[in-house]
């Protein structure tokens, strides 16, 4: 299955950050076969003087979707990330990895909605995965 990923970090080596995020998910989650160039964005929904590194990716994978939901938040939590945004409160964060799409499935369940429900009014989101989308 064709997924596409959305990749974020404000805090600390943003590069680096991103780079350990690939290598984790060429290991835990699929092949990645496109990235997107960086995208330099102010913080959503928040106040902070770090700036976003944002990319999007696009991963063949054979994991389901709550199956790869639970394999994106392992990573994250890998990295060093402690906690998600709850209610709409963000944070700083070394590393957000969102699922935007799974190929042309629809899900709307507690804990994940596909398509991603705020694509369309994040550009640090939509411009990245424009850029590779087929």
């Amino acid at each position: 299955m064709l997924v596409y990923l959305s990749i974020g970090t404000n805090l600390r080596n943003r590069v680096a950050n991103v780079e350990h995020a690939l290598d984790l998910i060429n290991g835990q989650v699929g092949r990645i076969v496109r990235r997107s160039s960086n995208f330099i964005s102010e913080p959503w929904g928040f106040v902070s003087e770090n700036t976003f590194l944002n990319i999007a990716v696009a991963v063949e994978t054979e994991l389901q979707p709550l199956e790869l939901l639970a394999a994106t938040q392992r990573i994250e939590r890998i990295m060093g990330r402690t906690h998600k945004s709850v209610n709409g409160h963000y944070a700083d964060r070394i590393i957000d990895i969102d699922i935007l799409l799974y190929g042309n499935e629809k899900i709307n369940l507690p804990e994940l909605q596909i398509p991603h429900p705020h694509i369309e009014e994040r550009d640090f989101v939509r411009i990245p995965l424009q850029e590779i989308k087929e």
